[in-house]
Formats: C-alpha cells, structure tokens, sequence
C-alpha cells in the first residue's frame, strides 16, 4: 500500500512537472532558423519552465501553419500577402500581427576565386533572366554562369523575385535548393556559381558589392550599409502572430526584442532593429 501511494506521488509528481513547461513552437523562414535556434537556445537556458521547438521549410512553409494553427510563431523573411493575412481572418478573425525582429542585407554570393567584385542591380536582374550568361560580361573570366536559386515557397526567393527582377520570372536554367545553406555549400564548390540569401550564411564564399547603378557607388552588406539605406537591397526579417501575445508567448517575443535578443541577432550576422 505505502509502495502504491508512493508511486501514485512520483507519477502525479511527473505529470504536475509536465503540465507546468510552457511550450512555443517556431516555424518557417530558412533564412532565419540559424537565429531562431540561437534565440531558443539561449532563452530555454534561462527559462527552464519553456519549450521552444524550431523548424524551417521556408517562410511560406511558415506561413502557411500560422494559417492552419500548427504554429505558435511564424518567421518569415518577406510580409505576410494580403491574400494570406485573409486566409487568416477567415479562419480566427485576426489579420495578424507583424512584428519586426532583425534587418537582413540580401547578398549575393559568389566562389572566391571568382574575380568580379561589384554589379549593379540591373546586371544582377540580366544574370538572373539569362540576358547576361557568361562572366565575362560583367569584368569576370570567360565562363558559363551557373545560376543558383531557392524554392518558390522561400520569402527569400519572393523578395529577390520582386525587387530585384521586379516581378519578372527566373531564367529556367536557375536550379532551385532547398535552404540558403545549400545555396553557399553550391556556391563554395562551384567557381562559376552565383547565389543569394542572407548575409549570416555568407563563410566560405564572396559576398558581391552591389550598386544601385552604373554612376553609384557600390556597398557591401554591412549593417552601416544597410541601416543608412545605401545598399540597394536591404530588408526587414519578421515573426507573425495570430492575435496579440500575450502570457509566455509574449515575454519570449519581448526577450527577443530587448537589448539581450538583440545582441544575438548581430552575433549571428543580422543587424539589430534597435
């Protein structure tokens, strides 16, 4: 009878414990699983009552479980459509909120032997549709570009699409990868490969200078660049909610937002919002 009792204390002991973690899922943009994971690590140290499970598959991916319930959180690396923010009214009667987390400069990945150091939007525009294909044209040596790109689900891949091809399609010969990993693995194998995606992933390849046109001069992806406006393509990386935040849910977001999420965003190679 004691051994019963005694068990009976351990187990209800076990599910009590169980009940009380708080748990936080994050899914979406590959762009930002390296700092989401960071994020989590970090604050699971210092909390540990809170779960948080991340996972990527792209910011449409991401999206598209904020829509369907299956996420607490959803990262994403371009705004929400205003078609996907009805789907999400349509189903909980919220468009959502949008909360800025990090600034990203687009890069544009090349191999390091590959002797081009700057292009201009216009170039980089040309070399993706296929209107400049040999690198030669562009000051470089006299080869094929490879174009590599990423899946259509990737906000990523959207906001390259519209404002740097301007809502124009892809050349049919960009081969598609499933994260901006496998765009730089590409890239650092292949010397006559071109890429882009964030500038946190840019180690064992060339980011490319890029200028705004022929008469401007050309920036790096540098947060002095990015936050003053000078490199042509910056952008703002996101987390989207259903309602409001509130409870857990809340103080993890405001964590990542203060001075000490925020110092994780540059150690990983983002630039701090604030």
């Amino acid at each position: 009878m004691k051994q019963s009792i005694m068990m009976f204390g351990i187990l209800l002991f076990a599910f009590t414990a169980l009940r009380s973690e708080e748990k936080i899922t994050v899914k979406g943009s590959d762009t930002m699983v390296i700092l989401a994971q960071r994020w989590a690590e970090r604050y699971m140290a210092e909390h540990k009552d809170v779960s948080i499970q991340v996972t990527g598959g792209g910011s449409g991916t991401g999206i598209s479980a904020l829509i369907n319930g299956t996420t607490d959180i959803c990262n994403a690396s371009r705004p929400m459509k205003p078609a996907e923010r009805d789907k999400l009214n349509e189903r909980y009667g919220t468009r959502g909120v949008e909360i800025k987390c990090a600034l990203d400069g687009l890069a544009l990945y090349v191999n390091e032997a590959n002797p081009v150091n700057e292009l201009t939007m216009q170039q980089i525009k040309d070399i993706y549709q296929g209107k400049i294909s040999n690198w030669k044209e562009v000051g470089g040596k006299d080869q094929k570009i490879i174009l590599y790109s990423r899946e259509n689900n990737s906000g990523t891949y959207v906001y390259f699409k519209d404002n740097v091809l301007m809502g124009e399609d892809f050349s049919a010969s960009a081969q598609n990868m499933p994260g901006t990993a496998a765009v730089v693995n590409a890239i650092a194998k292949d010397k006559a490969g071109v890429g882009y995606g964030g500038s946190a992933y840019a180690k064992g390849i060339k980011e490319v200078k890029v200028k705004a046109d022929d008469k401007a001069p050309a920036y790096a992806p540098t947060m002095e660049n990015i936050k003053s406006g000078n490199y042509p393509v910056s952008r703002f990386l996101f987390m989207y909610v259903k309602n409001k935040p509130t409870g857990v849910l809340k103080q993890y977001i405001d964590w990542t937002l203060s001075d000490a999420g925020q110092k994780i965003v540059g150690e990983v190679g983002y630039f701090p919002i604030r």
